[in-house]
């Protein structure tokens, strides 16, 4: 299953524009909302801390072997324009067609939930570090601009649909089904011989990524189609719902 770094802002002196609350405050929130659509949707992810720095947070991320790095902002107008500009800007670095490819796809599915659509954009960027000095592709998500007023009350009441957004760009990157979240619970492997197969994507024809005997508890993070999102020790992926039976 495919696995993310995902980097909320570390810039807590970022104020938004009535003072209640930070870039790094909200910004956590919209992680925290991701966290049960990833989850449902089979999506690892490793996250950074608020006192960590971009600098620390690249290095984590080069440290693993990720599929994409996420790192989550809004943006300031320079002083001269405080509170007049509006807009989503999603970075990318122009050199990688998976970070473009990456960054095309949130911002499509970011008109739908931004009031300016037409101010919903993709931009390539050599400069921001987090977008150009990641081993995995990556993208910089500027939401909206958190002195604006307007923009800033349009993150604070959507940071649940934010999280949800974001995820279901991310599924459509990775080529896997967006799953709703549900209460994670356990199951029990019913084979009538051998081990169940664990499959990387909901087919038959994809690659079996792991096995569990009969009689195995798995945990149940989602199900997609008569199919499962499921955890078995070091696995997850998916299994057929014939082969399992729900621990209610």
């Amino acid at each position: 299953m495919p696995s993310i770094y995902l980097s909320p802002s570390t810039q807590e002196y970022n104020p938004y524009y009535d003072g209640g609350g930070s870039e790094e405050y909200y910004m956590n929130l919209i992680a925290d909302a991701m966290v049960p659509y990833l989850i449902s949707s089979g999506i690892e992810f490793t996250r950074n801390t608020p006192d960590m720095t971009a600098a620390s947070s690249i290095q984590a991320s080069n440290a693993g072997d990720y599929d994409a790095h996420v790192a989550l902002h809004s943006n300031a107008a320079p002083p001269n324009l405080s509170g007049q500009l509006r807009g989503t800007d999603v970075y990318y670095y122009p050199r990688s067609d998976r970070s473009r490819r990456l960054a095309e796809i949130t911002a499509a599915n970011l008109k739908a939930l931004y009031p300016l659509p037409d101010q919903v954009r993709a931009v390539p960027t050599t400069s921001i570090g987090e977008v150009a000095r990641t081993r995995a592709p990556a993208i910089l998500i500027e939401f909206a601009y958190h002195d604006n007023p307007e923009d800033a009350e349009w993150i604070k009441n959507n940071i649940d649909a934010l999280g949800r957004n974001v995820v279901l760009s991310l599924c459509e990157f990775f080529g896997i089904p967006f799953v709703e979240p549900e209460p994670i619970r356990t199951a029990t492997v019913e084979v009538e011989s051998g081990n169940l197969n664990i499959r990387s994507a909901p087919s038959l024809t994809a690659p079996i990524i792991g096995k569990a005997p009969d009689g195995a508890q798995l945990f149940v993070l989602g199900q997609y189609d008569g199919w499962y999102v499921v955890r078995y020790n070091e696995y997850e992926g998916y299994v057929r719902g014939d082969y399992i039976v729900l621990n209610y």
